[in-house]
């Protein structure tokens, strides 16, 4: 007799047993029946799975492999990201247990090849031992509730496929600012990603800030620079979010009370965009910013927005071979995209080009880029020593931030190599002091320096709706006072009292803002007799350097920008916003 009969028949011999008894105790013995039944039935299929469970212990014996019973071990869910749900359930195999050099799967069919084959291909994929376990039937389909458990992602992978058509459905669905914030309140979580993804790609935004409040999940965008809070959804649905966003960037799900960063790359039919992820802990969760690292590849460098003489100088400066070149300005200010567009002007077959960077943000074909990792003492200081060694004509030199660096990179700049590189400071002028603060000797720092450029980015006023505008009494007097530094050594002539300057009230064409794009404005100069004994002496500030390169002819950030506010390019208010 089967167990199936056997548990069926106990169940109709209990029935009887109930019905020949008194009409009074007759429900009573009815609900007894039942719960037995029930318990048998119970009973016999944990015989069932015990027999399917010793049949694979077999199997791992036979094999000489290990066994796990996953009904009672622990599954990791970040280590699912190793194997998508689709190709889990095809191959029957399911990742329990990941680190960064190894991963525990459990396989049903471990004898068959095309399984093996499939293992195979993810081992060298993802860089990673895979450590096989056979496992039941029936402890494959337990493990396979927790990928059912997950939030739907738009694919659990580390390189994540958005398709066009889902982009365009949520593109026409909004066409504004409130139009958006209505429909993120409107799509559930499985979409959530894909439409905030969408919005940043429609409105051309650099970043996206999805924050956790106490009784809310604020969204925010960074358009041109500026942040707009786009809409926000209920605070239940912030595990879901974060699990999505955890898994689509390769960061620890079960981690939240520390940093992490990760990355998300995503195909698309315009190309393969990178998104660079940090999470930070908050007080009611976490924050989380994506920034969009768009390649740049067309940008040339009179687009940039470096005009007159200062143009002229800085052409001259990045053809000689040796030097150093630096740029300055607070973080989002376009510095890297500055050194982007000077490498590949510089980017010739006859010319060998390194770069350093902490992160790679864009791949530039035919330029060696080098990811700097402190945690494993890939310093910057450590890796130019080695990179010099590799004789390149080019170095750039992702931030200069302590002397160590800057020592070895004046040394590259003193023997024959062109060096970019980045360093903090508020302007063009404060970068020399900076130098010296952190130890470095005047007398290498003096031959060694070609140009500095100082910068920021202004937003530029919507073509559409842009409309003349006379100056305030205050913003003209302010401008007055600006302007009256230029000099003649500058080249450029020009009258505030016959300027026109603009502001724009916003349209549908620039979501209301009144503004769309950016431009650069900036401060170039090139040493000069003048500022190298002004170094030399070791004695001088920032204001005395400054003084003496606008004597020289320097055009300050905001004197650069009030000239494209007259031109119509941005509003005045936007050029005193930024640059002072």
């Amino acid at each position: 007799m089967s167990d199936i009969n056997s548990v069926a028949g106990l169940s109709d011999l209990l029935k009887q047993s109930g019905a020949s008894s008194g009409s009074s105790s007759a429900p009573v013995k009815l609900t007894e029946t039942k719960t037995a039944d029930v318990r048998l039935s119970d009973k016999m299929h944990e015989i069932d799975i015990s027999k399917k469970e010793v049949f694979a212990q077999d199997v791992a014996a036979r094999l000489k492999l290990r066994y796990v019973d996953l009904r009672k071990f622990p599954i990791l869910p970040d280590s699912l990201a190793l194997i998508p749900e689709e190709d889990a359930r095809k191959y029957h195999a399911v990742p329990f247990f990941a680190d960064d050099a190894s991963a525990r799967i459990g396989v049903v069919s471990i004898e068959d090849t095309e399984v093996q084959k499939y293992l195979g291909s993810v081992a060298r994929d993802k860089k990673i031992k895979l450590i096989p376990y056979v496992i039941s039937e029936e402890s494959f389909e337990h493990a396979m509730h927790t990928y059912a458990a997950l939030p739907k992602i738009i694919n659990i992978s580390r390189e994540v496929t958005v398709s066009q058509a889902d982009l365009d459905r949520f593109a026409t669905a909004f066409n504004s600012l409130p139009e958006l914030a209505a429909k993120i309140k409107d799509v559930n979580t499985t979409d959530f990603i894909a439409l905030i993804f969408s919005a940043a790609f429609k409105m051309d935004a650099s970043d996206i800030h999805i924050e956790a409040e106490e009784d809310k999940i604020v969204v925010r965008l960074r358009l041109d620079g500026v942040l707009n809070e786009i809409g926000d959804v209920p605070h239940e649905m912030w595990k879901k979010i974060i699990g999505r966003i955890k898994l689509l960037s390769g960061l620890k799900i079960n981690v939240d009370d520390k940093p992490q960063d990760g990355r998300i790359s995503l195909v698309l039919n315009l190309g393969k965009i990178d998104v660079r992820v940090s999470t930070i802990p908050t007080a009611f969760g976490e924050s989380v910013v994506m920034r969009i690292l768009r390649p740049q590849a067309n940008t040339q460098l009179e687009q940039l927005g470096i005009r007159g003489t200062a143009f002229e100088a800085l052409l001259r400066e990045i053809e000689r071979p040796n030097g150093m070149v630096i740029t300055t300005g607070p973080t989002g200010s376009g510095k890297t995209t500055s050194l982007y567009t000077i490498l590949k002007r510089k980017n010739q077959p006859g010319v060998k080009i390194i770069t350093l960077e902490d992160p790679i943000e864009y791949n530039l074909e035919g330029i060696n880029q080098s990811q700097i990792d402190q945690s494993k003492g890939y310093t910057y200081a450590d890796a130019l020593k080695s990179v010099l060694r590799q004789d390149p004509d080019i170095c750039m030199v992702g931030e200069i931030r302590d002397l160590p660096t800057a020592e070895v990179a004046i040394q590259a700049a003193l023997t024959g190599h062109l060096l970019l590189s980045t360093i903090h400071t508020n302007s063009a002028s404060g970068a020399i002091p900076r130098f010296l603060s952190m130890g470095v000797k005047p007398f290498l720092l003096a031959p060694a320096l070609n140009a500095i450029i100082g910068q920021r980015l202004i937003r530029k006023l919507c073509d559409v709706c842009k409309v003349v505008t006379p100056l305030t009494d205050a913003e003209k007097a302010r401008a007055t006072q600006v302007m009256s530094t230029l000099t003649p050594k500058a080249g450029i002539s020009f009258s505030l009292d016959n300027a026109k300057f603009y502001t724009a009230p916003g349209c549908e064409a620039c979501n209301k803002l009144g503004y769309k794009g950016r431009v650069g404005i900036y401060e170039i100069f090139t040493m000069t007799p003048a500022i190298e004994k002004l170094i030399l002496t070791a004695q001088m500030s920032e204001f005395d350097i400054q003084k003496q390169a606008i004597d020289d002819g320097m055009v300050t950030m905001a004197q650069d920008g009030i000239l494209k506010a007259a031109e119509g390019i941005s509003s005045i208010s936007e050029v005193f916003r930024v640059s002072e």
